[in-house]
Order: structure tokens, then sequence, then C-alpha cells
């Protein structure tokens, strides 16, 4: 474990504080799409995302058993019969935490950013002062005790009370190059629409032990969340400013696989030209071919040749470069020690014969790549080649290949992403606050300014 000089890690349970909610009727039963993410209008939408299972299906009023991991009682109560305890404390240490993380894990639907292999590095490289927020839930009143919800952030104090919690980032400038996308509380299946409420609700306004009452001025960051979310913190008594929206293209490979149809079938003419064009020109310096990183020092070695190829490229265009931060490499070896074991994280190399085209760190996790970084030799690059383009058209060939179910691109709407893909989601970075604290309060009026200002616009663009 690494910490930056200076900060201290918070061990051991400590005193806990809990706040106790009752279910209201009929919550789990509910079954609603208005919360489905919006998907960008230059591309079709794919099928159903598999992000958040629905609340399952109700079976003379009770609802069935998600999976073998769902415990059997709490599977099968009602919403009646459901209540819920909220804590929110200084984090436990890491190998404690680890174990109910990946507990839970099993039990939820999530992406690999929600996952204990990317939540744990997050932990150990970047959170000086990590909170928990943890969510159990009791099946009828002598029923036991089933964790069904964690959250880690980062707690950053300022001032005047000013408190920030940061849900998979750290608040660090210089640590958050660390991109955080597909982002959200780990929730067991089927109980999100019940838990995310009441999980919002303690993030907001309740105190962290040893402090008795709620910092006075706390604002809650959850950056590149699901529509889900977004619509729940609609929903809720928060106030709310939405700081962006990204969208996340990417290729449904289950789709090809399901109606029988090649990748290059579903990209334009234009795009299968030119990667036709470019594996041609590349094929004349030997076969094209993808390695895959077989243990831990190949993987070590293959990352530091992408951050060259990364940092040549950016360099060449007067920018840093993501690699230029020692902290940024030192997080992405840590994650290949925890993640390449599990086969969770990729390392590919694509060549042509021996000339190397490029490099790929991808994320591999329940059926989804996450194409997450890469280093490409544009510098010895023909005139009609394309090293990304290709790098990134025989991976998705492999993948398809291997059974993978979607190659996601991650937020950002460049033009090879969007050329490569079928569908696309939305990401959102939302920034929370309680209705009547100082933050909220300039959250309502912003709001409030920038609705008139919408129709001061409208009103004159309709002329008289």
């Amino acid at each position: 474990m690494s910490l930056s000089k200076g900060t201290a890690r918070v061990s051991g349970l400590g005193r806990l504080r809990s706040c106790h909610w009752r279910l209201p009727q009929g919550t789990m039963a509910a079954k609603g799409s208005a919360g489905a993410p919006p998907v960008h209008a230059g591309l079709p939408r794919g099928p159903r995302e598999n992000v958040e299972a629905g609340p399952g299906q109700l079976i003379a009023g009770r609802r069935a058993r998600m999976s073998e991991h769902d415990p059997p009682g709490l599977a099968e109560a009602t919403s009646a019969e459901l209540s819920l305890r909220v804590a929110l404390r200084p984090a436990p240490d890491e190998e404690a935490l680890g174990r109910q993380w990946r507990e839970l894990e099993a039990r939820a639907d999530c992406s690999f950013f929600q996952s204990w292999t990317y939540t744990g590095c997050l932990m150990a490289e970047r959170f000086p002062d990590p909170i928990l927020l943890e969510v159990h839930a009791r099946d009828g009143p002598s029923g036991e005790e089933t964790l069904v919800a964690l959250a880690l952030f980062n707690r950053r104090r300022g001032r005047f009370g000013a408190e920030r919690l940061l849900l998979g980032e750290s608040g660090i400038p210089s640590f958050d190059s660390v991109f955080i996308e597909h982002n959200g509380p780990l929730i067991a299946r089927g109980l999100a629409p019940a838990v995310l409420p009441r999980l919002l609700h303690a993030a907001l306004g309740q105190p962290i032990p040893p402090a008795r009452v709620p910092a006075a001025r706390r604002v809650v960051y959850m950056s590149g969340v699901d529509g889900k979310l977004l619509a729940a913190a609609h929903a809720s008594r928060a106030a709310t400013a939405l700081g962006d929206t990204r969208i996340a293209p990417a290729t449904d490979l289950a789709g090809l696989r399901r109606d029988g149809a090649a990748f290059l079938d579903r990209v334009s003419a234009n795009t299968r030209y030119q990667l036709r064009r470019s594996a041609r020109s590349f094929a004349a310096s030997g076969p094209l071919s993808v390695c895959r990183a077989a243990n831990a020092g190949c993987a070590h070695r293959w990352l530091e040749a992408l951050a060259a190829l990364h940092q040549e490229t950016w360099e060449a265009r007067g920018l840093p470069g993501a690699f230029a931060d020692a902290n940024f490499r030192r997080f992405h070896h840590a994650l290949i020690d925890r993640g390449l074991p599990r086969r969770e994280v990729d390392l590919l190399e694509v060549s042509a014969g021996a000339r190397r085209l490029g490099y790929l760190l991808n994320f591999v996790f329940r059926g989804t790549v996450y194409a997450y970084q890469s280093g490409f030799a544009y510098r010895a690059a023909g005139r009609h080649e394309k090293p990304g383009l290709t790098c990134h058209h025989q991976a998705i060939e492999m993948y398809l290949g291997e059974g993978m179910d979607r190659y996601d691109f991650l937020g950002g709407a460049e033009r090879y992403k969007t050329s490569l893909s079928d569908t696309a989601t939305d990401l959102h970075w939302l920034l929370l606050a309680a209705r009547w604290s100082a933050p909220g309060v300039l959250f309502r009026l912003k709001q409030s300014r920038d609705a008139i200002a919408a129709g001061v616009r409208g009103h004159a663009g309709r002329g008289v």
C-alpha cells in the first residue's frame, strides 16, 4: 500500500453511526423505465443495458430469487417486510473491506469500475481519507441483516465546515487524471430502486464519526454515473448540479453474434474502406496479429511501451499526455498486479509481422471490454495506414471470437469511437448537496438563473 506523504489511513471499525429506514409499501414491486440512460441521437439504441437489474418478478406477493448468490430470505422478502440500516463511517482496513466488497460484488450487477479490483486500487493508491457508506437490509422484524450496498468515497475537508465526498475519485487533481467512468454505488441486484434514495440521503446529511452533526457545507461528487443514478438524484430532495454529460460509444458484440453479422457489416462504407485499406498496407510488413501479455512481467513492459507511444503522440501535439504524471503511471502498474491474475486487465500488442503497430490497455469484466488506454505508432505510419483504427479493429475481432458481449470505448465522442461503434450510453457528472445547505442554495439559485436566461433567449428568438 502506498500513501501520499503526510496522510494517514483510518483503520478499524471505530464508532458506527446508523440510521434506520422503512421501505414504503410497493417500492420493490414497481419496475419502471423512467431512469433508463439516454442514448446519443447519432447512434442506435443497443440491447438493454445490463448495468442494474430491475426489482425482480413478484410471485404471489414475493420477489423471485435473482441468482444463486442472493440470500434466500432477502430474495423472497416483500418491500413491506424489508427495513434498511444505513451507516457512514471511516473505512476499515483494506483487507477487511476487500472481503466485504467481493462478497457483495458477487450479488451485484456492476462495471469493472465498481469492482474491488479497481476500487481497492483506488483506496490503496489514491484515497488519503476513505469514507465507507454501507446499507444493510433486514428481512422482516426477526430476520437477519444482509449487506445490500456499499459506496467508497474520499473525503476532502476545507475551511468553515466545507466537506466534499467524492465517489470513486480523490478530489486531488494530480490523482484524478485516473478517470472514473461507469461509476456508482455497489448495490445488490434488484434492490437499487429501493436503496438509492436512502443511500443518497445518508451521503448528503449523515454525520461521519466522531462528528455528531452533519457537515453544514457537504457536497457529494458522483462522476461518470448512468442515467438511473441521475434519475434517482433528481427524484431525491437534494439540490443537484449536472456538471457534464458525455457519450460512451460501444460495439455490441453479442448483437453481432445473435444476428450472424460480421463487424465490418455494421460500420459505415467509408469506415469499412479505411479499415481494409489500412490492413492491406500493414499486411505488406507481415500478417496482422494480436498478442496478449501472458504474465505480469510482460504486461509491465508493454505498459511502458504503450506509455512511450502515447507520450510521443501527445507531445507532438504540444500536450503533456496522461503518462507524464508519475502517479498515473504508478496507479496502472498497481492495477496490473491486481487485475491480471483475475483476467480483468488485458495488455495487447498488435503487430504486422515484426512491425509493432500499437498497444491497448483494456479492462475485461463480465463480458464487457473497456478500451481504457492506448499507444499507437503514428510516427512510422504511411499515408493510408491507420494504426489506431487497425489496432481497435483487430482487438474487436479477437474479443468477438472469444465470446465477449460488448466493446466499450468509454466517454468521449472522438471520431474513431463513433466510427467503430453501433450503440452508446450517456455518462453524467453530478454534484449533490442538501437542499437548504449553503451549497444547495447556490445550486438552486444557479438553476433558477439558468432557467430564466433560457426563457429570455427563447422569447428573443421567437421575435415579435
